[in-house]
């Protein structure tokens, strides 16, 4: 089993402000660049939740903005001012005035959203590291590729695309168990993601292909009855589970252009999964969508 190797969180700058300091701290400051000032207290458990998610969203920033934090408690004049009834709340100033703010813990990838609009696009650092591990997945590295996207989800455990390839990775190393324990750690907000999907497809493509056979024995059944479909289904499972992509969509096509009805439509619903798990640019899903497609409509 592949093991996570965990990333240490790079901290971004933040300045305690006093009521005193907000003047040069924020106001002064966001002449130069925008700052955000986060108003907290000790005993809000919802600002404990949001403040580490927000300074890795200002680090990803890369000093586009500037954080300051301001405990209420200690300094109740500028929120009092401001109109600051709920916290955590952060308010964004900007040219020596207060232009944007949220009240709550927002999920980070929203928080990276709000800096966004304040300074353009933002690629965090779990956006770099998941792009390595991409293309260390493509250069054939499972092991760093599942590595590097668990560093990734150590910065932002709700990233799509490091779930997604750690999954990915996982089955091509043939850690199941390990994969679905990735997916099913998703957040709600990332299950919808299609990457995230394609690989939950391959995951379950996978365990199909592991509980079929031996592959031999299938090739030997279908040389003595061609039309024994269930062999030739089991085989396109087990071919793909190795790799052959090609050969296990032939397969499939094959039962679908002499007997599509088969087991409930069985052969077609499956080519379906492939092209989910494979992905829509995968060469093997073009060439079998568009024969599939000159077996329905033709």
């Amino acid at each position: 089993m592949i093991e996570p190797t965990p990333a240490p969180t790079a901290p971004a700058p933040v300045k305690d402000a006093t009521t005193a300091s907000f003047r040069e701290d924020v106001i002064s400051e966001s002449l130069r660049q925008p700052v955000l000032v986060d108003f907290w207290a000790p005993w809000c458990g919802p600002c404990k939740q949001l403040a580490p998610a927000l300074e890795r969203a200002v680090a990803a920033a890369q000093g586009k903005v500037k954080l300051v934090k301001m405990n209420i408690d200690e300094h109740p004049q500028i929120p009092g001012q401001l109109g600051i009834q709920s916290i955590p709340a952060v308010i964004a100033f900007q040219k020596g005035q207060p232009i944007d703010g949220f009240v709550g813990a927002l999920p980070e990838s929203q928080i990276v959203g709000f800096i966004e609009r304040l300074v353009g696009p933002v690629e965090s650092e779990a956006d770099a590291i998941a792009a390595e591990a991409d293309a260390a997945f493509a250069a054939g590295d499972l092991q760093a590729a599942a590595a590097l996207h668990a560093e990734a989800l150590e910065l932002e455990p709700g990233h799509a695309g490091a779930i997604a390839g750690r999954a990915k990775a996982l089955v091509a190393a043939g850690d199941l168990d390990g994969a679905a324990a990735t997916l099913d750690a998703a957040p709600p907000e990332a299950v919808k993601d299609p990457g995230v999907a394609a690989a939950r497809a391959a995951l379950d493509v996978a365990r199909q292909g592991a509980s079929v056979g031996d592959e031999r024995a299938l090739e030997e059944t279908l040389a003595r009855d061609p039309k024994d479909r269930k062999a030739r289904f089991d085989l396109a499972l087990a071919l793909n589970a190795r790799g052959e992509r090609a050969g296990a969509a032939d397969h499939l096509l094959e039962i679908v252009r002499t007997d599509r009805a088969w087991d409930d439509d069985a052969a077609r619903k499956q080519l379906l999964q492939f092209f989910e798990a494979w992905g829509p640019t995968d060469e093997a899903t073009v060439a079998a969508r568009r024969k599939l497609a000159g077996l329905l409509y033709r």
